[in-house]
């Protein structure tokens, strides 16, 4: 298994439950200081349910609990003393479908550093900097006043950008933030990830082998194995840099994958 350099989050024998239900198993990967990992493999093998334990957000979920050592430069992000507000501050999320706040698009960016309390002497600086990182500041610079929805959905992605790291985060999590757009728009976040990784650490969930292959330096590949009651369970099945995962992969399922022979 090729762990990442500079680790800035490290799992360990990472374990998921539902209640009762085990979602995910065995899970041991380490995610570099300004690298694109992608997480690749079919449907229900886990890799969202992977991504949410990286900020805490699986905490909203009834029932759900995780096992296994989550770190944050070292720190376990589970422990009782840790600051979920803050964590959630380092480690921002952009979610598959464009869910911009029904609020002005300035009100969009400045949600999280004012929720957040973050210290600012200006937030019309901290605004139009989330947005030049996000690319959208010059279609957008002279209607910061009108509503987010408004906005195509490529441009309501890219503002979902703009306000997670509008609170400086160190890492941004995206679940599938393509799949809801348009080739055209696609491209767009793709060129936006490969420019943010030159300041930010990327973790992305796509079923867009293509995408993975594209934009990032390392690949995890998951799959779902099944019990004798037929539950289910997700675990990684390799995990290395992209160029080796896509073109001399270790484990036979990771190519039948790749290959299209399964998934």
């Amino acid at each position: 298994m090729d762990g990442a350099p500079d680790g800035v989050i490290e799992l360990r024998d990472l374990e998921v439950f539902y209640g009762d239900f085990r979602a995910v198993k065995d899970v041991t990967m380490g995610f570099g200081s300004k690298e694109i990992t992608a997480l690749i493999g079919p449907s229900g093998c886990g890799k969202s349910t992977v991504l949410r334990c990286l900020n805490r957000m699986n905490d909203l979920v009834p029932g759900a609990r995780v096992q296994g050592r989550v770190a944050y430069h070292g720190v376990d992000i589970y422990e009782p003393e840790v600051d979920v507000i803050e964590v959630r501050r380092r480690i921002g999320m952009v979610f598959q479908k464009p869910n911009p706040f029904p609020k002005s698009i300035f009100d969009n960016v400045a949600y999280g550093p004012r929720v957040t309390g973050m210290k600012t002497d200006n937030m019309d600086e901290v605004v139009e900097r989330a947005l030049r990182g996000a690319a959208l500041w010059d279609e957008v610079k002279d209607k910061l006043k009108q509503n987010a929805f408004g906005l195509s959905g490529g441009q309501q992605q890219r503002l979902c950008i703009a306000r997670a790291i509008a609170t400086s985060p160190e890492v941004i999590l995206m679940d599938e933030p393509c799949s809801a757009l348009d080739p055209i728009a696609t491209a767009k976040i793709e060129d936006l990830m490969v420019e943010l990784a030159a300041t930010y650490t990327i973790i992305i969930v796509t079923h867009n082998m293509q995408q993975a292959a594209r934009v990032s330096q390392r690949t995890g590949f998951f799959t779902a194995e099944a019990d004798d009651m037929g539950h289910r369970t997700g675990r990684l099945v390799e995990f290395a840099t992209t160029e080796h995962i896509f073109g001399n992969p270790t484990d036979s399922r990771t190519e039948a994958y790749i290959t299209g022979r399964f998934g």
